[in-house]
């Protein structure tokens, strides 16, 4: 039986029975692997900013489509009303090519838009609360471009914020905004401003992204390929089984040694 499974004619089966399982098992892979990124989100077209009040409305939460979205806001920053939201992370660039990861203070502040309600913006990120850039709010009409952000929940974090100075806060919570600027309309949200406002740095925010959609397509594949190598198995023992019965017919038979 070893010589017969050892003979020229059965050794170039096995080799291309081993190329093929090798070739079918990689194309299911690639397949798999297709299918599996399919599913993963990514980034969706990047369209031109928009008013912010065509997307972040009074009362109703951001759509999943609006948030990251560019919009461009104008009106007149209310000082007075200007908020530290505490624990945040630089996410900026340190020198030598590193990002810090050093915590310091979003500064946040109302921009009262032509129509009297209040939009959120966080005009950048500081290390200290008491940074000259923090009180350095433009005056006047201004037009801020940036990112829509939605808002953030308070409960995870309730007691954290209960110990905070006064004029500080530890989420951007559309609820919570409005019980501290009492009598105004807030709009839901938050607007992160590109660029940040005077020498404040810059807070990280992400374009808008979309999930994933399966192509159960690619998983049909990958499994064909997978059948296609169970088969050529099947083809390859059935030929390695017929090959090793004729030898051993022709060993006891002395006539079918004649014919072979």
């Amino acid at each position: 039986m070893l010589r017969t499974l050892l003979s020229p004619r059965l050794m170039g089966l096995h080799l291309l029975t081993i190329g093929v399982l090798v070739a079918f098992i990689l194309l299911g892979r690639w397949q798999l692997g297709v299918f599996q990124d399919s599913g993963k989100p990514h980034s969706a077209t990047d369209p031109g900013p928009v008013a912010v009040g065509t997307l972040a409305q009074v009362g109703p939460q951001l759509s999943g489509e609006a948030v990251g979205r560019r919009v461009t806001a104008e009106g007149v920053y209310e000082a007075g009303r200007q908020l530290l939201v505490a624990d945040r992370q630089a996410d900026v660039d340190a020198p030598g090519g590193n990002v810090s990861r050093d915590r310091g203070y979003w500064v946040l502040t109302p921009l009262r838009l032509d129509d009297g309600t209040l939009m959120p913006v966080v005009r950048g990120w500081t290390a200290k609360a008491d940074d000259p850039a923090v009180s350095a709010v433009p005056q006047g009409k201004v037009t801020v471009a940036g990112r829509l952000r939605p808002q953030q929940g308070t409960d995870s974090v309730q007691r954290r914020a209960e110990g905070l100075p006064a004029g500080q806060v530890q989420t951007v919570s559309t609820g919570e905004l409005v019980n501290l600027w009492s009598g105004q309309q807030v709009r839901t949200g938050f607007v992160v401003a590109q660029p940040p406002s005077g020498s404040l740095a810059q807070v990280k925010v992400e374009p808008p992204v979309v999930g994933g959609t399966l192509t159960w397509r690619n998983l049909a594949y990958a499994a064909n390929w997978w059948i296609f190598a169970g088969f050529a198995v099947f083809m390859w023992f059935h030929f390695v089984r017929d090959a090793v019965r004729t030898d051993r017919d022709r060993a006891k038979s002395p006539e079918m040694a004649l014919e072979g």
